[in-house]
């Protein structure tokens, strides 16, 4: 496992030790959950923007146009 350091607002800090401490788990456990979850959210974003194009062609538009051809 890596080590990396990163400066955070004193305040962003004194929020991530009150969640720390209120879920019983420590700093690092957190901030690996959180960049994890960014990560994901940013590849499906990008997933997204490449199909867009694609999936207005066929006329999907919404997330519900979507669900419903998936039905």
């Amino acid at each position: 496992m890596t080590t990396i350091t990163i400066r955070l607002p004193d305040a962003l800090k004194s929020e991530l030790d009150v969640l720390s401490r209120q879920e019983k788990r420590n700093v690092s456990d957190i901030v690996r959950e959180s960049l994890r979850r960014y990560i994901a959210v940013e590849r499906f974003r990008g997933v997204r923007k490449k199909i867009l194009p694609f999936a207005e062609a066929q006329g999907l538009l919404t997330d519900e146009d979507i669900f419903k051809a998936l039905q």
